[in-house]
């Protein structure tokens, strides 16, 4: 036993001399490096991140735990080791560094929110300045201000009322509406410490308490889910009234179906997962649509003149959104007060889709011309004559449905290599790499892949590896799905319409 462990400490030791000079120097010596050698190596290059220490224990019997506490103070950084970034979102999120000084403006990050019979806590990293108690504080993501009634310190579950956290502290402060991953500031800067980018999410399904007096619980926990994850949506199905949950995968939803269950006590039923498609159109089409209501009275009138067009994928990431409106009008034909109702309406356009209702994206709306009336024009009647111009126009534009390409990683050992790759290939997959794992253990196979294709795939890549295989799945893009997959799903659509009017 003692010559093995003597092998390992060697191995270990030439494991640190690859990436550190002072041990590589002390093992071509032939030298024995001190426990404070290496841990001074071992804290210099998990800094460095060169490699992240891995300790073994467990905490349901308190095995390991003191280890990786001791680890925690030995190996890993203080806060003014480490350069941190803000995010400044006046110049594309460009990065902005953080001093980690307490007498500069402040700027702390909410990164986990917790209920407590007091309501909600919210655990905060101070990156920079102070936080003060009896304060005023801006949330930079929604542009509340917020005051600073109640500081804590937290210890397990023990809390300490405290009066101010500095730069590289954590404190808990009570009475805060905000959402994880919420940056505050002292109000003088447009900083973010985590990207505003929120992917949209590609699978939906709908899902109810299974009893009807755990209705509250289950709108509780929705709402913190959605405060603590911002991929996590929920909406209420306008035809059929069903609560949707919308996230990241299949089993993004199923986590938090199971945290319901688990954390409020509220069993669920769920549909079938739904791949979320969009829609989007591929020709430039014009519209002159007039509005016009005569009821007895005020009635309603609008007219609206202008053309849609195809936005590419590096045009919306320029404009921050996923359809853009543009007012060309020239004189007051519409007269200005109504502009902002006209984006309101092309907007509601953009919630239903053509082919199959989905949401729309990829389009420029452009508002050339049009006309109103004295008495009869209002907000209301261009809102409407603006959706219905736009509904019309994406009719004749040759539209077309997106379907969500997973970026899917499969590592497994070389042997299942063929059979892997097939796999993928029948599931409609691009195969964009395949090499050898870094460790040299088996094959890394890289591909693009349908989301709709990959329903039950974690099976399926268990049986053709023995178990040895495994994937990880990120969303890519969406992309147009193929003519007979979308004549597919406009027929389902259809038929989903006729049973909801039948009933």
């Amino acid at each position: 036993m003692a010559d093995e462990v003597e092998e390992r400490k060697l191995e270990l030791v030439e494991k640190l001399a690859d990436v550190d000079d002072e041990i590589a120097e002390i093992f071509l010596m032939e030298e024995t490096p001190t426990a404070e050698d290496m841990k001074a190596a071992i804290r210099r290059q998990t800094v460095a991140c060169a490699f992240v220490p891995v300790f073994m224990g467990s905490a349901f019997k308190n095995k390991g735990v003191q280890p990786l506490l001791d680890g925690v103070l030995d190996y890993l950084p203080e806060p003014v080791e480490k350069p941190n970034f803000a995010l400044d979102r006046t110049k594309g999120e460009e990065k902005v560094p953080v001093t980690c000084k307490s007498e500069d403006s402040l700027l702390a990050l909410a990164f986990k929110l917790e209920e407590t019979p007091f309501g909600q806590l919210t655990y905060m990293r101070v990156y920079q300045g102070m936080l003060k108690k009896g304060e005023y504080i801006h949330n930079v993501n929604d542009g509340k201000k917020v005051k600073l009634n109640r500081i804590v310190r937290m210890h397990s579950d023990d809390m300490v009322e405290i009066d101010e956290a500095g730069a590289g502290e954590v404190a808990a402060i009570f009475g805060i509406d905000c959402r994880s991953m919420d940056t505050f500031s002292s109000g003088e800067m447009n900083l973010v410490m985590s990207s505003m980018f929120v992917p949209e999410p590609v699978m939906s399904l709908a899902v109810k308490p299974a009893k009807s007096n755990k209705q509250n619980q289950f709108a509780k926990a929705l709402n913190k889910f959605t405060k603590e994850d911002p991929t996590l949506r929920v909406k209420v199905d306008a035809d059929t009234k069903e609560t949707i949950l919308s996230g990241m995968g299949e089993l993004h939803l199923e986590v938090y179906i199971e945290r319901m269950n688990r954390e409020y006590d509220v069993e669920c039923v769920s549909g079938q997962p739904n791949v979320n498609y969009k829609e989007t159109i591929s020709a430039k089409t014009e519209f002159d649509w007039l509005h016009k209501k005569q009821t007895g009275g005020s009635g309603q009138y609008a007219k609206v003149v202008g053309y849609i067009e195809p936005l590419s994928l590096e045009e919306q990431k320029e404009v921050g959104k996923p359809n853009e409106f543009e007012n060309e009008c020239v004189g007051t034909n519409i007269p200005p007060e109504y502009y902002t109702s006209c984006e309101k309406g092309s907007n509601d356009a953009f919630n239903v889709g053509a082919l199959v209702g989905c949401e729309v994206e990829g389009i420029r709306v452009v508002l050339k011309d049009g006309a109103s009336h004295a008495v009869d024009s209002s907000d209301q009647a261009f809102r409407i004559c603006m959706a219905n111009a736009i509904r019309d126009a994406m009719r004749r534009a040759r539209p077309s449905i997106l379907e969500p390409v997973m970026t899917v990683e499969v590592d497994c050992p070389t042997e299942f290599q063929g059979t892997a790759v097939a796999g993928l290939n029948r599931r409609m997959g691009m195969i964009q790499s395949s090499d050898m794992n870094d460790d040299g253990s088996g094959i890394r196979i890289e591909a693009e892949v349908p989301l709709s294709n990959m329903f039950g795939y974690s099976t399926e890549l268990r049986s053709q590896t023995q178990g040895k295989g495994e994937f990880t799945m990120e969303y890519l893009r969406h992309s147009a799905v193929p003519r007979n997959v979308q004549d597919e799903l406009q027929k389902k659509h259809q038929e989903e319409r006729e049973a909801q009017n039948a009933a």
